[in-house]
């Protein structure tokens, strides 16, 4: 009988299937950390800053992270290919009216040391500054002013990135004050409301023509764009 002869595996060989098992499985726990460290962020970072606020939430709290709504969450992955630096994609359905005059002004948030950022009503870029969307109000004048900011984890906020300017929007409290610029002159807002919407609840764009009002929108919980969070300030008496 002819014998055979079998070569064993060399050291190298042994280390490259060991690199590539560990690469594996890196790529694999980077996955489920994308997928869940939103869930795990909302805990840290949202819960308990909301706890202590007098929170108007339309979704309960007791049903924020009911299995629904992480299987909402889990259902989102579909849309990852979605450019949502371009704000007319946050709400499709919604007409963005172009028709309104060309303006930018500033806005400045003293407690999340945001100062002059420009708001525009030129185009739906985000990563370039924040969005006036079209067809509502202008401030200082009657109605209700929608402006969207993109946001991102807390950690990464920079105050002159467009990208991540409100990821910290969560902090602010009934009270604070927001400050709008228009042509040099300078207007502040009260926060009066915070709460936490659907993303496809198109009531953001409500007008109320008592006073002049902002709402300020961005996503959340952070990294997601599961819901919408508004800040609703009114402008202080002249």
């Amino acid at each position: 009988m002819r014998k055979r002869y079998y070569k064993r595996p060399t050291k190298a060989l042994k280390n490259t299937v060991k690199i590539i098992s560990f690469g594996v499985l890196f790529i694999g726990l980077a996955m489920l950390f994308y997928v869940f460290f939103p869930l795990l962020s909302w805990q840290i970072y949202f819960a308990p800053v909301f706890a202590n606020q007098n929170l108007n939430a339309p979704i309960p709290k007791s049903t924020i992270l009911s299995q629904s709504d992480i299987s909402s969450l889990l259902r989102l992955g579909s849309s990852l290919n979605v450019d949502y630096t371009n704000a007319k994609n946050w709400f499709p359905r919604y007409h963005f009216d172009k028709t309104l005059k060309s303006q930018t002004y500033l806005i400045s948030i003293p407690k999340l040391k945001i100062k002059n950022a420009t708001v525009s009503t030129n185009d739906t870029d985000l990563t370039q500054h924040l969005i006036h969307y079209g067809g509502t109000a202008v401030p200082p004048s009657k109605g209700t002013a929608v402006i969207f900011g993109h946001s991102t984890l807390p950690q990464l906020f920079n105050e002159k990135d467009y990208k991540t300017i409100f990821a910290t929007l969560y902090q602010l409290e009934n009270g604070d004050e927001i400050i709008i610029n228009v042509e040099g002159t300078d207007y502040a807002y009260d926060v009066y409301e915070i709460s936490i919407v659907e993303a496809t609840d198109n009531t953001v764009f409500e007008q109320n023509y008592n006073d002049s009002f902002i709402t300020l929108v961005t996503c959340t919980p952070p990294g997601t764009v599961w819901k919408r969070l508004l800040i609703r300030a009114r402008i202080k008496g002249v």
